[in-house]
């Protein structure tokens, strides 16, 4: 086929056939059917064999009523080496409303089907966890309570205000992670905060009604202060 060609249709369509056919490489064949005489008139990225001027076998396209839609699909097709396609036909009308050409795409599952059953193998469920490994790791109660807010509440973690990380403090607070000796750097790394952020939200915390007497709560770090005087 050349990018020359006499015919009104190829000149008003080919490039949007192109522009398909590069949109999907090599996955998709992009064909341009002639209603009139029911044969291929172009073709892009062929898959089945056909080339221009090869029976279309589209049926009788007058029948289609004016009022039908135009775009059908997707609808399956396979071919004769068991690939299965989507495919999607579009009626081209001419200025009268007669079918004048017929667009397909038949985009091939393959690829497609491919990486699905990869990625459903990554994503297949694992085995419990062995928890007499774990059961010393407090950083792993971290994570979970961290983690497992941002997802439940669907906010990334530069996204929390401060009453999520109240809520969060509060939920590590529960698990017994503010518990562990210097656990508050690490906490601070995982909310993406500071350290003295951290000390503060644990201050309102304690001054929380029901907060207040929470042994679990580790007290802000005191500021140095010189020895009281003796008195004499």
């Amino acid at each position: 086929m050349t990018s020359e060609t006499p015919d009104p249709r190829l000149r008003a369509w080919a490039p949007v056939c192109q522009a398909v056919a590069l949109l999907l490489g090599p996955y998709a064949e992009v064909v341009l059917h002639d209603a009139a005489r029911d044969e291929v008139l172009a073709i892009w990225n062929p898959m089945g064999g056909r080339g221009p001027g090869d029976p279309s076998l589209l049926g009788e396209l007058d029948a289609l009523d004016q009022a039908a839609p135009d775009v059908y699909g997707p609808y399956p097709k396979l071919l004769p080496d068991g690939r299965r396609l989507s495919s999607v036909s579009a009626v081209l009308r001419d200025e009268d409303g007669r079918p004048a050409a017929v667009l397909c795409v038949n985009l091939d599952r393959g690829p497609l089907e491919h990486a699905a059953a990869l990625l459903a193998a990554f994503a297949a469920p694992t085995a419990p966890r062995p928890e007499p490994l774990f059961e010393q790791d407090w950083t792993e109660r971290m994570n979970e309570v961290v983690g497992g807010y941002v997802r439940a509440h669907g906010r990334p973690l530069e996204r929390l205000g401060r009453e999520d990380r109240l809520a969060v403090l509060r939920e590590l607070d529960r698990a017994g992670v503010l518990a562990v000796r210097r656990a508050v750097p690490a906490v601070a790394t995982a909310l993406k905060v500071s350290r003295s952020t951290v000390y503060t939200l644990l201050a309102e915390l304690r001054e929380t009604p029901g907060e207040a007497d929470d042994p679990g709560v580790p007290d802000a770090p005191e500021t140095s202060r010189p020895p009281a005087r003796r008195a004499d």
